[in-house]
């Protein structure tokens, strides 16, 4: 049996679903932008729950800090003692 894969629009090009039902074409315009508006207001929610989270755990971006220090310092040395060795 041989499968050939149908894109959506190669579909619509055999069923002719534009002239089927014509507000289609309006609600495929209308639909992305109002899910762009729910994914970016999420995003807003996310952003500020991070803000809030960042705010009450001050100590945290503290740690992070000497955490990434730490690995400077490491990668500084390694890399001396590659230079050095070469």
């Amino acid at each position: 049996m041989i499968v050939e894969p149908v894109t959506t629009r190669d579909y619509e090009a055999r069923n002719d679903t534009d002239r089927a039902h014509p507000q289609l074409k309006q609600i495929k315009i209308q639909e992305p932008s109002e899910m762009l508006l729910y994914e970016e207001l999420s995003r807003a929610r996310i952003r500020e729950l991070e803000h809030e989270f960042e705010v009450q755990r001050p100590w945290r971006r503290a740690r992070a800090v000497r955490r990434w220090s730490r690995v400077a310092r490491w990668a500084a040395g390694r890399a001396d003692r590659y230079r050095d060795a070469s």
